[in-house]
C-alpha cells in the first residue's frame, strides 16, 4: 500500500483516514505533490535527530522556531528569556485577556491594563499577544490599543452552557451545565462553536485544536470524523487563522494535521507552558517532520495594518 510508505510512522486507524481524506476532500495528485516536499525546515533548525534532543541554532536564524502559546504565570518576563535563550526558541507571552466575568489569576480587562503588560514586554525579544476569552473580549479594548499587539490568540475551550453562559468544558462539573449525553450530538455543537468564533471574532491562531472534554480525547478518531475536521479547516483558511500544533495536548492528531496541510493552512507552535515547561515543543517539532513543514506554512505576525484586530470588522 502506497500510503503506508509514505506515512510509515502512522497507526492503522490513521493511515484508513489519511486514504478517506485523499479521495474524499483533495485530488490524489494535490495531495501527494502537498505532502512530498522535500525542503527542510531549516529556518527554524529542527533538531535532526530526536525531537527531545537539544538543538544546535541555525547559522541563518537565532531561533530554531516560536512558541506562540507562553504564560507568565507565577514567573517573570526574566525568567521567560532564559528559557527562551537555553531551548534557542522565540516566545510569544499571552495573558487572557476579556471580561471580568472570565475568573484567571491574571486576566487584562481595558486598555490601562493592556498598556501596562505591552510596556512590561516592551523591548523584550518576545512576540506580545493576548489569549482572548469568551465572545466579548473586543469590546474591553479600543482598536488602537488591540492594534499595539502582535497576535491574539483564542480557543474553542469555553462553550455555551444550558442557559447560554459561558462553561469551562475542562471544568470537573462541566455535566452539570453542559447536556453531553448524546455525545455525537454534542460534538456537532463543538464544531459548529469553533466555526462560529472564528467567523466572529478577529484573532489570528486558534489554540489547542481539536481538543476534547474528558471521556471524549480517548477516542478522539471516532468524533474528529473527516467532516468535522474539513468544516474546522475550512473556516480556517477562509478567516485566515493559523492552527497550533499544540505540544501541551499533542493535538491534532496526524490525520487533521495532513488534511490542513494539504489545503494551505498555516500553523503555529504551542506549549501552552507555564515556568518551566515554556518551550517545550517535541510533539510540535516531530509533526513539522512528519509534515515536512516550510517557512511558508507557519505563522507570523502580520505587519501594521493587517493584523486581524486591523482588517476584520468587530
Amino acid at each position: 500500500m502506497q500510503t503506508l510508505s509514505l506515512f510509515p510512522a502512522c497507526s492503522q486507524s490513521e493511515l484508513r483516514c489519511i486514504v478517506l481524506l485523499m479521495n474524499s476532500h483533495i485530488s490524489r495528485r494535490r495531495f501527494l505533490s502537498r505532502t512530498a516536499t522535500a525542503t527542510a525546515f531549516a529556518a527554524f533548525s529542527l533538531p535532526r535527530t530526536s525531537p527531545s534532543a537539544e538543538p544546535v541554532p541555525s547559522a541563518e536564524t537565532e531561533f530554531r522556531g516560536v512558541d506562540f502559546h507562553v504564560h507568565l504565570d507565577n514567573s517573570t518576563i526574566e525568567k521567560a528569556l532564559e528559557l527562551s535563550r537555553e531551548r534557542h526558541l522565540k516566545f510569544g507571552i499571552v495573558d487572557h485577556a476579556g471580561t471580568k466575568a472570565n475568573q484567571y489569576p491574571t486576566l487584562l480587562s481595558n486598555d490601562p491594563e493592556l498598556h501596562r503588560y505591552l510596556a512590561m514586554l516592551e523591548g523584550k525579544p518576545v512576540f506580545k499577544g493576548i489569549q482572548a476569552e469568551w465572545t466579548d473580549w473586543m469590546s474591553c479594548f479600543s482598536p488602537a490599543a488591540l492594534a499595539q499587539l502582535d497576535y491574539v490568540l483564542a480557543d474553542a475551550m469555553t462553550f455555551p452552557g444550558k442557559d447560554g453562559q459561558r462553561v469551562k468544558l475542562w471544568a470537573p462539573d462541566v455535566a452539570q451545565q453542559v447536556d453531553m449525553s448524546d455525545k455525537q450530538a454534542f460534538m456537532d455543537r463543538f464544531v459548529d462553536w469553533h466555526v462560529e468564533i472564528m467567523a466572529r471574532e478577529p484573532f489570528d491562531i486558534l489554540a489547542n485544536t481539536t481538543w476534547l472534554p474528558a471521556g471524549m480525547l480517548e477516542e478522539w478518531e471516532l468524533y474528529w470524523t473527516p467532516s468535522r475536521m474539513k468544516k474546522v479547516i475550512d473556516a480556517a483558511l477562509k478567516y485566515g487563522i493559523a492552527l497550533e500544533i499544540s505540544s501541551s495536548y499533542k493535538l491534532p492528531k496526524l490525520p487533521f494535521l495532513l488534511l490542513a496541510k494539504a489545503v494551505g493552512t498555516k500553523f503555529s507552535f504551542g506549549s501552552n507552558g507555564r515556568y518551566p515547561n515554556m518551550g517545550k515543543l517535541d510533539y510540535s517539532f516531530e509533526m513539522a517532520k512528519l509534515l515536512q513543514l516550510k517557512p511558508a506554512d507557519m505563522f507570523t505576525p502580520a505587519p501594521d495594518g493587517q493584523k486581524a484586530v486591523q482588517r476584520r470588522k468587530f
